[in-house]
């Protein structure tokens, strides 16, 4: 099965366009976890056990894991989602940019090593940068379009022939990159006239989406803004607030995350038609 098939499957199986981050800071685990070695592998299989079935996705950060020199730990997890969940698209979320054969070895990291569905890729050394994931014919290519970040404006506003840049990137992946029909684009929660720009231009292609949650992004205009005529399009992301939710009287952070996550995807689906 494809990226693109995975990832409608799981839209319409799920009914849900919630992707679940996977950000492991050891310094807000919960105390049990405190000293073991194992306790990134331990929390991020409990954080997908409490959501893997509210996700549309899941999304591990990988500068999380090599900082900590925990990769084996990774390479553990993306296991266990492709072997306990394996309907469940996994995005390798490491913003790779660079060009021939390192590029190269880019895909094989993220495509064997990780076993992901798809990986987020920078696009500003040009085609270059993306083509090698390409040869992965059923692998997904999500290509940094508006970053929900404010310093984004610096490059992704410059002007390119009377349109923004993020605007001509949108239009290259859309109209020429896309040559497996596997690619997708990153855009912001915290733009939506910009993400509503962007679908304008890209037609059906997904969007994995950043910036609910912690960084302030509205559910609401996310939705009306970047959804699809069917009411999908999206792998919204939300990372900290789920893994890190406030627990209530009597609650574990296993229960505290699902709950959270069940919030978010309900929140999500109330816009969705």
């Amino acid at each position: 099965m494809t990226f693109i098939e995975k990832l409608n499957a799981a839209w319409a199986g799920n009914q849900s366009l919630l992707c679940v981050g996977l950000d492991p800071d050891i310094t807000r685990f919960p105390a049990e976890l405190e000293g073991k070695p194992d306790a990134i592998l331990s929390f991020c299989k409990t954080m997908i056990d409490a959501t893997a079935d509210l996700a549309c996705s899941f999304k591990p950060q990988i500068a999380y894991f090599a900082a900590l020199r925990a990769e084996d730990q990774l390479e553990d997890i993306c296991r266990y989602i492709k072997t306990r969940y394996p309907t469940i698209p996994l995005v390798l979320d490491a913003k790779r940019g660079d060009i021939g054969a390192t590029a190269e070895q880019y895909a094989r990291e993220a495509f064997e090593r990780y076993e992901a569905d798809a990986v987020t890729v920078n696009p500003y050394m040009g085609f270059d940068s993306v083509a090698p994931y390409m040869e992965w014919k059923d692998k997904g290519a999500i290509v940094l379009c508006r970053t929900s970040n404010a310093g984004g404006s610096d490059l992704q506003f410059l002007d390119v022939g009377g349109k923004p840049l993020y605007q001509h990137v949108a239009q290259l992946v859309a109209e020429k990159w896309n040559i497996n029909g596997q690619s997708a684009l990153v855009v912001g929660a915290t733009f939506p006239n910009e993400l509503a720009q962007v679908r304008q231009i890209i037609g059906d292609m997904p969007l994995l989406v950043p910036g609910i949650g912690a960084q302030g992004g509205d559910i609401a205009a996310t939705v009306n803004a970047g959804k699809t005529a069917n009411g999908t399009g999206m792998m919204i992301n939300s990372s900290r607030a789920i893994l890190y939710a406030k627990t209530l009287k009597n609650e574990s952070y296993a229960d505290a995350a699902r709950r959270v996550a069940l919030e978010t995807r309900e929140a999500i689906n109330l816009h969705r038609s």
